[in-house]
């Protein structure tokens, strides 16, 4: 597949990546769905402090940093082009940063770490209920009703997100290195 460079001028040049399990591509990566990520800064200090490869997902363009372990992906106008991009990608040895629900859903269900910009952590255990109360928020709104929204971002928001997502990229770190080599028949 072919993706915008992190290094091409505004994204006028692609590279080639593959997903596959074996090879230097075997790596840890996180995928931010960037349009309203109020984390990208802290995402790309962890990231680079890690050695981690960021994909910075959105509907159009995004300016990131210019660092080779920063990709920018335009994945275009759609309604879900962003999120079709990274759960089309996300896979167990990924992180899925995301505020939409059901994008973390199918993060989850791929076997990816998914931490909200808020550093809440959606699991296999919680993302059905998490589910659930934001369809039913959807359908109240949709009859009239004021909800609220949610509350506002905190620095407090700020630091249990870093926290998480330096948790996750180790537990995956740890999971890793626990399991045995491939055997080379």
């Amino acid at each position: 597949m072919a993706i915008p460079s992190p290094s091409g001028p505004e994204c006028g040049t692609t590279r080639q990546i593959s997903r596959v399990n074996d090879g230097p591509l075997n790596t840890i990566r996180i995928y931010v769905d960037a349009d309203a990520c109020p984390v990208k800064d802290e995402i790309y200090r962890v990231a680079i402090r890690h050695g981690v490869p960021v994909s910075v997902v959105a509907g159009n363009f995004i300016r990131v940093p210019q660092d080779p372990l920063i990709e920018r992906v335009a994945a275009g106008a759609g309604m879900d082009a962003a999120d079709d991009w990274i759960a089309e990608r996300a896979g167990p040895d990924d992180i899925v940063v995301t505020s939409d629900i059901p994008l973390a859903s199918r993060g989850v269900k791929a076997g990816a770490e998914v931490i909200a910009p808020n550093g809440k952590a959606f699991t296999e255990e919680s993302i059905g209920m998490t589910l659930a109360v934001r369809n039913l928020m959807t359908d109240l709104r949709s009859a009239g009703e004021v909800t609220g929204g949610p509350r506002s971002f905190a620095p407090r928001d700020r630091s249990a997100f870093l926290s998480a997502l330096d948790q996750a990229i180790r537990r995956i770190q740890r999971r890793r290195t626990a399991q045995p080599a491939p055997s080379q028949s």
